[in-house]
């Protein structure tokens, strides 16, 4: 089991990063007109590209900044803040985003990419964020398989919730699938048990039933959001920030919890 906790870390912090989301980065040579520069990216759909000195890029221009002089002039300056390495993985990735909504990314040595907030959306982005939203489901199953025993949560969960969750089971079980009435329960009805549980709630890191069911809420649109393909960023940004910062103890999990509590 250790070997597998072990394994499920080195998955969510390290096999996504900044070059799996990272665009390439147009870039023009200093010396362009910023005029001519300004065509080709209005064209094009680009509000920001890279300047290059020496064949090198060394600064960036945003299309708003574009003047009519050599597109130089109009540059700023990439420094550290703005710049990140193509192998940072995805939750530091975002905490720098939540600082700077755009960055840069280098590679081999060079400025070749750039990242926003936006990016998260892309494929690997989603996958990583439900593949987060998830594991905290199978966490949350699991602390009530754990903990309320003999079907006791039912007692958190209201007759009309309860008898949805006993229709598809029937109907699972119809289709010979091997589930318990448990595997049939929606998000909202284990953030719901674990909100009226204490004993449940203890083993979390929120301190009253109103937390848990506005993080539960937030975490369900995130969820919702990405199965369905929408957008992630307008509305749950903050939420996509709160896991990043909290990842390391979304691996860990309640078991040290539920471990001292036995």
């Amino acid at each position: 089991m250790h070997g597998s906790n072990n394994n499920i870390q080195r998955v969510f912090q390290e096999a996504f990063s900044a070059a799996d989301i990272a665009q390439a980065l147009p870039s023009f040579d200093g010396a362009a007109s910023g005029e001519e520069v300004r065509a080709i990216m209005e064209e094009r759909s680009w509000d920001v590209a890279g300047v290059r000195t020496g064949g090198f890029v060394t600064g960036f221009v945003e299309l708003s900044a574009l003047g009519s002089g050599p597109c130089a002039d109009c540059a700023r300056p990439l420094d550290d803040s703005l710049v990140v390495a193509d192998t940072l993985p995805l939750a530091p990735l975002v905490l720098r985003l939540k600082e700077q909504p755009r960055l840069f990314v280098r590679s081999l040595g060079q400025i070749g990419g750039g990242v926003s907030r936006f990016d998260m959306q892309r494929p690997a982005g989603r996958m990583w964020l439900f593949g987060v939203v998830t594991l905290i489901e199978t966490r949350f199953s699991r602390m009530i398989a754990d903990r309320c025993g003999n079907d006791a949560w039912q007692a958190f969960v209201s007759a009309g919730r309860l008898q949805k969750t006993q229709e598809l089971l029937a109907e699972r079980r119809r289709r010979d699938q091997q589930v318990s009435l448990l595997d049939c329960l929606q998000f909202s009805d284990k953030i719901q048990i674990i909100a009226e549980n204490e004993q449940l709630r203890s083993l979390t890191r929120f301190t009253s039933r109103r937390q848990v069911k506005e993080v539960g809420k937030q975490l369900e649109m995130l969820r919702n959001n990405l199965a369905h393909s929408q957008d992630i960023i307008s509305g749950d940004w903050d939420t996509i920030v709160v896991l990043a910062e909290q990842l390391d103890s979304v691996l860990d999990g309640p078991r040290a919890a539920a471990e001292g509590a036995s």
